[in-house]
């Protein structure tokens, strides 16, 4: 089964005060791009990571995105005595004013002050990291099999395309094929014809000279090369698609070779049927070789 280069896959997890959430994408490439975004502070997860996705990918531009969040209403209340005497103090002040001027101010409670801001600290303290990264690791590699599952069913979809995209082209040979054989009488006589008008036109022309030459244009226009190869590229590409794996490299190069005998047979058509042939198997070979930039 061949392989999509586009995939993705997301996950949630939590190990309190810790929440966090994943997300893995990627597009075709030539080669295999691994961006990682990671917390910097959780020490050799972003290493152990990369080796990990090194592993289950060969090509694909890869980016994998860990959003860390942490939960600050589960830490312990610590009373900062810096701020609440400050507080005090101010409290003082303004109540010794109002005193002055005749005013009563109504008895402070210590909720009230609790409440101020700056006088209560949330804190979690040093957290080890050692069982978040262990947590995070061992989560992973069900996300890395979301993700290849995805860029597997991506895979299928493309191998039934590229099926269909073989099997024209093997149409459009066996098409190719029978046009060629049915244009070789004409060709002959055309060329017995040009023979004998050459001769009667050619004073001292040596006959066995101009046969010859005759006859390398004869062997220059036979395209039963080309759709030979053409046959032969077919089964290749059917043995790649039906052994899967990473395949996209070759399909590639065997892409190239498709596009190489189509252009020589344009070439040496010399009939209009056969020549819209040709144009046809090239268009076929470029839709499929859009489709091939897509496998693994």
């Amino acid at each position: 089964m061949i392989s999509s280069m586009t995939g993705f896959a997301s996950a949630r997890g939590e190990l309190p005060p810790f929440s966090w959430a994943w997300e893995l994408r990627s597009v075709n490439a030539k080669g295999l791009d691994l961006r990682l975004r990671v917390p910097d502070w959780l020490d050799g997860l972003e290493a152990a990571l990369r080796a990990d996705l090194s592993k289950a990918l060969t090509r694909g531009n890869v980016t994998l995105s860990l959003r860390l969040s942490r939960d600050e209403a589960t830490g312990d209340l610590a009373l900062n005595r810096q701020t609440l005497a400050a507080v005090l103090d101010a409290l003082a002040e303004v109540e010794a004013d109002a005193l002055e001027r005749g005013i009563n101010l109504a008895p402070s409670k210590a909720s009230d002050l609790l409440g101020l801001r700056g006088v209560l600290d949330s804190s979690v303290g040093d957290v080890d990291p050692a069982p978040l990264v262990a947590r995070l690791r061992a989560e992973f590699p069900a996300l890395v099999e979301s993700f290849l599952q995805m860029r597997r069913d991506e895979g299928a979809q493309l191998a039934s395309v590229l099926g269909e995209q073989v099997g024209r082209i093997e149409a459009l040979a066996v098409q190719a094929a029978a046009l060629a054989e049915a244009r070789k009488d004409a060709m002959a006589d055309t060329l017995k014809a040009n023979l004998a008008r050459v001769m009667d036109s050619a004073n001292g022309a040596d006959p066995d000279r101009v046969a010859q030459e005759l006859a390398l244009l004869a062997v220059k226009a036979d395209v039963t090369e080309e759709i030979d190869r053409l046959n032969a590229h077919v089964a290749a590409a059917r043995d790649l698609l039906s052994k899967g794996g990473a395949v996209g490299r070759k399909l590639d190069f065997l892409m190239q070779e498709f596009n190489r005998e189509a252009n020589t047979l344009c070439s040496k058509s010399q009939s209009v049927e056969l020549t819209g042939v040709g144009l046809e198997l090239k268009a076929v070979i470029d839709q499929m070789r859009e489709q091939v930039q897509n496998v693994e």
